[in-house]
């Protein structure tokens, strides 16, 4: 069912990720985890919906999504922070594969992370974060998505990793096979999210390390 929302304010996140907050449809519900596409109603604009994932809570009464622009694709995300207040989007949704099914890994590339903000935040709020484990990919410490926020989890174990940037008590390089043997508990669920190349190794590496097919949690389901 199609809802149209208001934006009722935006910051920034990152130099180039803005949090978005909208009113909530009464009755509208949502898994954290899932996701909705979004579409801005601007002549020429209004049948370029997207997906992206809700970063609110199911209990609060708004709708919060964190989106990460490319102005280099020239479309929906370049546009988005050009939003002001007052205008209006339309929502269909939710929708997407991964929710929350147990405590484990999270394994994200940029803004892959946004599909785990709610999940985490969820058990952050319950007290419920023993088990989790965050291994988050980014180019630059720049790009991190709510570092702050991440670092500050009790419970939860972070691992950033940059490929681009040497940050003392950060990891250099990137997250593969070897990297996951030695940082990695993977005795829990392991959720992946991030660009299609990123999902497929970190896919093909949690099997090589045993990991059975049940127990892997991507956004393939959509």
């Amino acid at each position: 069912m199609a809802h149209t929302l208001t934006l009722q304010s935006q910051q920034s996140v990152t130099h180039d990720t803005h949090r978005y907050v909208f009113d909530r449809p009464e009755g509208f519900d949502f898994e954290p985890g899932q996701a909705a596409e979004l579409a801005m109603c601007r002549d020429g604009w209004k049948d370029e919906g997207r997906p992206f994932t809700f970063t609110s809570l199911p209990g609060d009464s708004h709708l919060e999504f964190t989106i990460k622009s490319y102005p280099s694709h020239d479309g929906v995300t370049e546009q988005l922070p050009t939003l002001t207040p007052g205008e209006e989007v339309t929502l269909d949704g939710p929708f997407g594969a991964i929710t929350d099914k147990g405590p484990g890994v999270f394994l994200a590339a940029g803004a892959g992370v946004t599909p785990f903000i709610a999940i985490l935040r969820k058990r952050a709020k319950e007290g419920d974060l023993s088990g989790c484990q965050l291994i988050f990919s980014n180019e630059t410490e720049g790009d991190i998505i709510l570092r702050e926020e991440w670092d500050q989890m009790k419970g939860l174990k972070v691992d950033h990793v940059l490929s681009e940037e040497d940050v003392p008590d950060l990891h250099y390089g990137k997250v593969d096979k070897a990297f996951l043997e030695k940082n990695a508990d993977l005795t829990g669920q392991v959720y992946i999210c991030g660009p299609q190349g990123y999902v497929d190794a970190m896919r093909d590496a949690v099997k090589a390390l045993g990991v059975p097919g049940e127990r892997i949690h991507t956004e393939e389901g959509w």
